[in-house]
């Protein structure tokens, strides 16, 4: 028997590998095949297995992968991703997009597990006089009446954290801070310490001092450094917990057994040298770093949290009995609901009664605001302007635009761009070859070294295992995704995951349709003829009757238009979408083709060359022409038209500009893709293309090594957008279109091309910078912490300054990233 299961977690060939090997040594399994794209695995068995036992097995091999049932996904709960409580994941994905249900650190690499924006909306109301009162709707308090209130959100976890490293922050800064002055007295002449107390007595209150911060505020860092050494993920906290630990042990053993230690380690007193101050001060400055590596990241998605806080919290119901103010959860779809100038519009949804214009540019980038009519679309979380209209719900909960666009952008976040390969691989031997590098330096020290040569040896090993930062490594790539992703939401462009923007960069083709992407995709029908030129009721009865099952822009105009000439819409049968050519279908008995001449040549319907004269002279005028074919003789003829977009000529001359070559495919006739290429200034263009057509176009070009992008809105776009480098669906276009695409323009123009391409160079050119300055850091500073500079210089690096170079390298990292907010993508 044969089972197919979706698995979550893995990020390379090595997963899949791993996956196959552990599931494979059970008695009960012949054969596994994981594929990582498609995320699923394949089980073939002799004796049914649960996936409980399944999942049992893999977590048996080490392997933090989630396996389930299609369907059954844990992840893929409505409500979970997209208020993000309880979803937390490693800022360093080190284990690919795994997610946790609780705060703790990240058993690769140690880190803070970071929590995934929550969409904090209140769903009781209290009375800003009397706390007591809580209820579960909007209303008046029943004791005083005043209007109740949202009740404030709870705390997020990355508030938690934060607050509670400052707490520990504090501590350690307050017990070490006369730790290091203590051991910095040393360097005065005739040190004043010593007139109240002795050496060895110092030592002891060093030692007393150094408790609070080696067992309380920064223990965390010890057992991180032991879980990492026992499963062999080695990390940071390795080295750290490794050069601190062996510095407060040593200075511990010398305290009560100094006659150990040879002369060269003791003073003139007779105590031996002890580095309580250099433990506590690496200690402090490593939960320094934590601490703003925590504000850091609270800002890192900084334009999640702007998307939440356009989350409305209540609504005003329309009622037989009147309005009501309800809470956003209990909106229905098919509710009517009343936006008031300056609201927030609740839920997706079209207007219904009334007009106004509504500012999207929370969403789309586009600072001017939108007139909205009846019929119109209106988004959740964009803000209506001065009129007040009725609207109907159409899309409530995580079905809203604005909950898919923070998913997509939690989601993307998280995903892993190819880039940051080079920097996993180095991590994976980076913390050996520092320890090794330490072992190294204390034994050339040891015996090469100026006397104290002991003394040498112990300080300098520990200032390489300090310095080295394999953090700030793996925070390149993921910082500079988390807020890339976050600016493109900004600015209407929805980025599914780090490979599209990374392949963005790479762009050197784009592959464009025409309606609803190059045009508005809002066809109007000019005109529907009889044979003889003249306006023809009847055709137009059939046509719209036959179209009125079919989802196309242009069918949608021709039904519009047979409702605005009050025609009948009559019941059709055996109606088919012939992709790239028509629709067809049957009408009373009588068979209908609407379409090309490629759908008038299958149906065997003869064309009128009178008739054909006609329909050329339109297409010449960039006019979409349909025949209209009844028991396979051409009756007539309808033309459509379809703006070209404002922003469509000014979008392909930047592209054009940048060196992309645009290529228009569109199935409509040769004669209407000229007029509009003609328009456009575009040599290059293809018509009459069926989904095939365009998806060897892709094919051919990729074969000659280019990178090619596909921009389509349609179903019949879905193909070529799955098999280009990188699908752009319009946001105006079909569900399934963006199911295929790796960016999603949310106001469905080409200027949002631009915005992306633009994006992705930006991000691009941050990881790079990022991983320049992670490389070279710990290039030159683990050999400055080893030495390297003493012959020449007579340089050494403190352990104390290496910790604080250790700590602000992830930082500045973070910062560098930061900068993303403020790049210009137009």
């Amino acid at each position: 028997m044969k089972h197919t299961y979706k698995i979550t977690g893995m990020t390379c060939n090595g997963c899949k590998t791993n996956v196959e090997s552990a599931l494979n040594n059970l008695s009960e399994i012949t054969k596994v095949e994981a594929n990582l794209k498609e995320e699923t695995v394949v089980v073939e068995m002799t004796f049914h297995l649960s996936v409980e036992k399944l999942q049992e097995t893999l977590l048996k091999a080490g392997l933090h992968y989630t396996i389930e049932m299609p369907g059954h996904e844990k992840h893929a709960a409505v409500e979970t991703p997209v208020d993000g409580n309880g979803v937390f994941y490693c800022p360093m994905h080190c284990e690919g997009e795994k997610t946790y249900d609780k705060a703790r650190d990240c058993p690769v690499c140690g880190m803070d597990l970071i929590e995934q924006p929550k969409l904090q909306i209140s769903s009781q109301y209290t009375c800003p006089m009397h706390s007591e009162i809580i209820k579960d709707e909007p209303g008046s308090c029943p004791i005083c009446g005043m209007d109740l209130v949202p009740m404030e959100p709870t705390e997020s976890e990355e508030d938690k954290t934060y607050k509670k490293l400052l707490k520990k922050m504090k501590i350690a800064t307050l017990f070490t801070v006369p730790i290091f002055l203590i051991a910095m007295a040393d360097l005065i002449p005739d040190n004043p310490l010593l007139k109240l107390f002795p050496q060895f007595t110092w030592n002891w209150i060093q030692l007393i001092l150094s408790l609070p911060v080696v067992f309380y505020a920064c223990w965390m860092f010890f057992e991180r450094a032991w879980k990492s050494i026992i499963t062999m993920n080695l990390n940071m906290f390795t080295l750290i917990g490794i050069g601190t630990g062996v510095a407060w042990l040593f200075s511990l053993v010398a305290m009560f057994f100094p006659d150990v230690f040879p002369e060269q380690f003791k003073t003139e007193a007779g105590t031996v040298f002890v580095y309580f101050e250099a433990t506590t001060v690496i200690l402090t400055l490593v939960l320094l770093g934590q601490l703003l590596e925590a504000r850091a990241h609270s800002q890192t998605s900084g334009a999640i949290k702007e998307l939440l806080k356009l989350a409305p919290s209540e609504a005003t119901l329309v009622t037989p009995e009147g309005d009501k103010v309800v809470s956003i959860h209990s909106i229905k779809k098919g509710d009517l609901l009343r936006v008031k100038p300056g609201d927030k519009i609740p839920v997706d949804g079209k207007i219904t009664e009334g007009h106004s214009n509504v500012d999207e540019s929370m969403i789309t980038g586009e600072p001017i605001p939108v007139d909205k009519n009846v019929d119109d679309n209106v988004s959740s979380g964009t803000i209506n302007g001065n009129k007040s209209f009725v609207m109907s719900a159409e899309k409530v909960g995580s079905e809203t635009l604005l909950s898919q666009i923070i998913q997509m952008v939690n989601n993307a976040s998280r995903s892993k761009a190819p880039i940051q390969k080079l920097a996993d691989k180095i991590s994976k031997y980076f913390v050996p070859i520092v320890i090794f590098v330490a072992v190294v330096t204390f034994v050339v020290w040891r015996y090469y070294g100026p006397e104290p040569a002991m003394v040498f040896a112990f300080v300098n090993a520990i200032a390489v295992l300090i310095i080295a930062c394999p953090c700030a490594l793996g925070l390149a790539t993921p910082m500079s995704v988390m807020v890339g992703v976050g600016k493109g939401a900004q600015n209407g462009v929805l980025i599914k995951n780090a490979e599209a923007l990374e392949n963005l960069n790479k762009v050197d083709v784009l592959i464009t349709d025409k309606t609803g992407t190059i045009t508005e995709g809002k066809p109007s029908v000019e005109k529907v003829v009889n044979a003889q030129g003249e306006f023809d009721a009847n055709l137009l009865e059939i046509i719209a009757s036959l179209n009125q099952y079919s989802e196309h822009p242009l069918a949608e105009a021709i039904v519009k238009f047979g409702k605005q000439k009050g025609v009948t819409i009559n019941d059709s049968k055996d109606f088919e979408a012939v992709m790239g050519k028509g629709v067809i279908g049957t009408i009373k008995g009588e068979k209908i083709a609407i379409g090309n001449k490629k759908l008038m040549d299958q149906v065997n319907a003869k064309i009128d060359d009178a008739l054909n004269k006609n329909v050329i002279a339109e297409q010449e005028h960039g006019k979409t022409v349909s025949y209209i074919s009844v028991n396979q003789e051409v009756k007539g003829y309808v033309t459509i038209t379809d703006a070209i977009k404002e922003t469509s000529k000014q979008a392909i001359a930047r592209l054009q500009a940048e060196g992309i070559d645009v290529i228009m495919l569109t199935g409509d006739n040769a004669r209407t893709a000229k007029s509009v290429a003609d328009q456009l200034n575009l040599a290059d263009f293809q018509a009459e293309c069926l989904p095939e057509d365009k998806l060897n176009v892709i094919k051919k070009l990729q074969s000659e090594g280019k990178i090619v992008a596909m921009a389509g809105d349609g179903i019949n776009d879905a193909p070529a957008l799955a098999q280009a480098n990188i699908g752009i669906a319009m946001g105006t276009g079909t569900d399934v279109a963006i199911e295929s695409s790796e960016v999603t323009l949310v106001k469905g123009d080409l200027m949002g091309i631009v915005k992306s391409i633009n994006l992705g160079k930006s991000v691009m050119k941050n990881i790079k910078q990022n991983l320049f300055f992670a490389f070279i850091y710990n290039i030159l500073g683990v050999p400055v912490a080893a030495g390297l500079l003493y012959p020449v210089f007579g340089l050494l690096l403190s352990p104390m300054i290496a910790a604080a170079a250790m700590s602000f390298s992830s930082v500045s990292v973070i910062v560098n990233s930061l900068r993303l907010r403020n790049v210009s993508l137009k």
